[in-house]
């Protein structure tokens, strides 16, 4: 997806037993929609992160979702079954969706995991990108550049996004 384009639509299965659909995630002023699994490192090292970012903004009129679209045949720390064990032992406030298809992956043109995507009131991507500067799970420092923040800041502000794209830095997604 490039920078203006309208976000695609879904409709996944949750680890919560709902079926979500973008509209259902949908914020007032922002939605972040990540791509995420199970087992990549980048991943759980950010979970934390991306869990207290929803927290903080979610007042401020921001909605999210987590969508794992992993092949988990051959990876089966990403099955359904494992996403469900893994949204309860870390108390996801968002939903956590199952991309079965790699439909949705595809719409958006993700590539990693994490790969995040943070769409304007109006669902045109204004973000896409890392999380922040903190790309090393086996070093780990404190960020000094928040980049989803500091898209979200701009967002509910009614700014534009003063960053509007960094790279994806993770896991590559297990594509069928």
């Amino acid at each position: 997806m490039k920078i203006g384009e309208k976000a695609p639509g879904f409709r996944l299965a949750g680890t919560d037993g709902k079926t979500h659909a973008l509209e259902t995630v949908r914020g007032e002023k922002a939605t972040i929609v990540v791509f995420a699994c199970n087992h990549c490192p980048y991943v759980i090292m950010n979970e934390d992160r991306l869990i207290a970012a929803f927290n903080d903004y979610a007042g401020k009129g921001v909605g999210m979702a987590a969508i794992n679209s992993n092949d988990a045949v051959k990876y089966p720390d990403d099955s359904f079954e494992a996403m469900k064990a893994r949204a309860a032992e870390k108390a996801f406030p968002y939903p956590y969706l199952r991309d079965e298809t790699q439909e949705v992956a595809r719409a958006y043109g993700a590539t990693h995991t994490p790969h995040l995507f943070v769409f304007d009131k109006d669902l045109a991507l204004a973000y896409t990108g890392s999380v922040d500067d903190d790309n090393n799970y086996k070093t780990r420092k404190t960020a000094e550049r928040l980049h989803l923040r500091d898209a979200l800041d701009d967002l509910v502000a009614g700014r534009a996004v003063r960053l509007p794209e960094t790279h994806a830095i993770g896991c590559t997604i297990k594509w069928k």
